[in-house]
């Protein structure tokens, strides 16, 4: 179900039975009315509701979603606020773009999401078209096997310099992702991949991995990709377009 129509559901439910006492009588006391009565006073609660005045309940959804979305904005910017740390300088996530760079874009992504395939194109436009911009990456591997090993795998090639070609030629694949993919392509990008796989299997790579998890649990990152710019946390994958004004936003806030 949509979730404006489970909205305005979840209100219509909540609001007949409040409206029903209230047009009975100015006591709160459910038990002077008989199973018939509310039944009847409900029906004709739910008749003006859904049928002559629908535009409460749509007047009514619509405030409690702008209030949520409002509460959201709030707790995100909160909540940045507080990892303000780890999601830009933690020596442990590998940094693309210009590492000197004004303004910071911190992407939560998995190997095998479609949707982070299509913004990596979005982001390298980006980063060629801007050269103040600096990316933080966080290996976020959340749908399956496979994805873990690659997060795993990429992770590790930070121990020999090569993350971000890696990262590249992973998000760029046109094959599906498997594990023996994962390390051919690490070998096409000049990787030790022995090396690689016993990198994979230490603490230090473990940790990283575990950390964006608990930092995606703490800032209500639920999909990839995420961003994080500036402020303000942006689900899904962005075009280019709302990149540049995200990141626009965030240089002009430093200021």
């Amino acid at each position: 179900m949509h979730p404006f129509k489970s909205l305005l559901l979840a209100l219509a439910v909540c609001l007949m039975p409040a409206l029903a006492l209230a047009a009975t009588a100015p006591s709160t006391d459910t038990s002077a009315l008989t199973d018939a009565q509310k039944k009847a006073v409900e029906a004709v609660v739910r008749d003006l509701l859904l049928k002559k005045e629908p535009e409460i309940i749509i007047k009514a959804a619509q405030i409690m979603q702008e209030k949520m979305e409002k509460d959201s904005v709030v707790k995100s910017k909160e909540s940045i606020a507080t990892n303000r740390k780890k999601l830009l300088n933690n020596p442990d996530s590998p940094v693309g773009g210009n590492p000197k760079g004004d303004v910071t874009v911190v992407e939560f992504f998995d190997y095998l999401c479609g949707y982070c395939k299509m913004a990596q194109g979005h982001l390298e436009k980006l980063t060629a078209a801007d050269k103040n911009v600096r990316v933080v990456y966080k290996e976020f591997g959340i749908l399956g096997p496979v994805s873990i090993e690659a997060a795993k795998a990429a992770q590790a090639s930070n121990e020999q310099g090569k993350y971000v070609a890696f990262h590249n030629a992973l998000m760029t694949s046109k094959e599906r992702l498997t594990s023996d993919k994962i390390y051919e392509i690490a070998e096409k990008v000049g990787l030790d991949v022995e090396k690689l796989k016993k990198d994979m299997e230490s603490d230090k790579v473990k940790k990283a991995i575990a950390d964006v998890h608990a930092l995606a649990d703490e800032m209500g990152a639920r999909g990839t990709p995420t961003f994080v710019i500036g402020e303000k946390l942006y689900p899904g994958a962005l075009p280019l377009a709302q990149l540049k004004e995200a990141v626009a936003k965030a240089r002009k806030d430093k200021k």
